[in-house]
C-alpha cells in the first residue's frame, strides 16, 4: 500500500505544491510607497521632458511662483482701486450732468419769465393814461390778430381815471366785422352762453386786463375788431381796430 502511494506521488498525475515566502505587511506598505514615489518622479520627468520637447519653458521655481502670486494679488488690488475710482468719477459726472441740465432748464424758465415781465411792463407803460386826473372809463392797448384761420386772439386794457371811490362793475362786448362770400357780417361776443358771459364781466377799481381767443366761422375774413364797455346797459367806452 505504501509502495502504491509512493508511485502515485512520483507520477505525472500527482498534485503540485508551490512554496512562497510570506512578506510582512509593513514591508508591503513601504514597497507600495516606494513604487508610488517612483511613479510620481517618472511622471514629473515625463511632463518636464514633454514641455521641453514642445519648446515650452520649464516649470517655475517656488520662488518664481510666489513672486507671480504676489504680483497677481497687487494687480488685483490695483484693478479694484481703479474700478472704484472710475465708478466714483462716473457718479460725479452723472451728478454734474443732472445739475447742469436742471440749471439749463431753470435758466430757460427765468429767461422766458424775464421776457414776459418786460413785455408786461412795456404793455402797461404804453397803457398809462396821459392825464391821470381825468375821469371816466377808457379802453387802452387794444390788439387783435389771427393765430389760426378761425382763431382771433385779442388783448386790451380797461382803465378808470380819477379817484373814484367805488369799483367799476360792467361788462365787455366784442364785435368782429368779417367778409363772407362778398358780404359784410358782424359777429358779436359773447353769444349768450352763461360761461362766456362770465368771462366778459368787468369788475375793477383802476384797471382790468383782458385777453382771449375768439372762434370765427370757417371761410370768413376779419376786417375790424371792436371792443365796447357797458355799465348797466349803457356804453361807457368803445374802440375799433382795423385788421
Amino acid at each position: 500500500m505504501k509502495v502504491k502511494l509512493w508511485l502515485r506521488r512520483r507520477s505525472i498525475s500527482a498534485p503540485r505544491m508551490t512554496v512562497t515566502t510570506a512578506m510582512p505587511w509593513p514591508a508591503r506598505i513601504v514597497f507600495g510607497v516606494v513604487l508610488l514615489g517612483l511613479g510620481a518622479l517618472l511622471g514629473s520627468w515625463v511632463y518636464d521632458h514633454g514641455r521641453s520637447l514642445a519648446g515650452m519653458p520649464a516649470r517655475p521655481s517656488p520662488v518664481e511662483l510666489d513672486s507671480a502670486v504676489r504680483q497677481l494679488a497687487e494687480l488685483r488690488i490695483e484693478r479694484d482701486r481703479l474700478a472704484t475710482s472710475a465708478n466714483a468719477a462716473e457718479s460725479q459726472l452723472n451728478i454734474e450732468r443732472a445739475a447742469q441740465k436742471e440749471l439749463t432748464t431753470q435758466i430757460k424758465l427765468l429767461e422766458a419769465e424775464n421776457i414776459r415781465i418786460k413785455e408786461d411792463l412795456a404793455f402797461f407803460e404804453s397803457l398809462l393814461p396821459v392825464d391821470p386826473r381825468g375821469t371816466g372809463v377808457a379802453i387802452r392797448g387794444i390788439s387783435a390778430e389771427l393765430s389760426a384761420p378761425t382763431q382771433l386772439q385779442y388783448r386790451l386794457l380797461v382803465m378808470q381815471g380819477g379817484k373814484r371811490a367805488t369799483n367799476f362793475e360792467g361788462s365787455l362786448r366784442l364785435s368782429v366785422a368779417v367778409m363772407q362770400n362778398g358780404r359784410t357780417l358782424s359777429l358779436n361776443f359773447p353769444e349768450g352762453k352763461s360761461s362766456e358771459i362770465n368771462n366778459f364781466k368787468l369788475g375793477f377799481r383802476h384797471y382790468q386786463r383782458l385777453e382771449g381767443t375768439l372762434t370765427l366761422p370757417a371761410g370768413v375774413t376779419p376786417r375790424s375788431f371792436q371792443a365796447t364797455v357797458l355799465e348797466k346797459g349803457q356804453v361807457r367806452a368803445q374802440q375799433t381796430l382795423n385788421l
